[in-house]
């Protein structure tokens, strides 16, 4: 039970293209967004659709499956651990980020009719 203390799992789609970067220490990093979708019924019975959006940060071989694998509008499954940091913008104001670090991703949606099981990394 002490991996379920800091534990996340997000099933969404992709918003954008990874983006990718190498480090000189030969470290690499691939950010990308997910959005997931939550409904719910107003007070007027009107269907309201909620979308988040989530920063996802995979690191070394994870970041290669994502940079080989992974696009825009994607539907993926993600397992991963919060992580809030603090940066100064330009301005000099103090800034929080929260990002999703991956532990382990699955990509859902097929590719081709021929492909039976999603792609897989753990």
């Amino acid at each position: 039970m002490k991996n379920l203390r800091n534990y996340v799992q997000l099933i969404g789609h992709l918003g954008k293209e990874p983006s990718v970067t190498n480090y000189d220490s030969g470290k690499k990093v691939a950010r990308v967004s997910l959005a997931t979708h939550d409904d719910y019924f107003s007070a007027k019975g009107e269907k309201i659709l909620n979308t988040m959006w989530h920063n996802l940060v995979a690191w070394d071989k994870k970041a290669d499956f994502v940079e080989k694998y992974f696009s825009k509008g994607n539907l993926v499954l993600v397992n991963g651990r919060l992580s809030t940091r603090s940066y100064e913008d330009k301005s000099g104001a103090l800034k929080y980020v929260t990002e999703v670090i991956v532990t382990d991703v699955m990509k859902l949606n097929k590719e081709r009719e021929s492909d039976y099981t999603p792609s897989t990394f753990k």
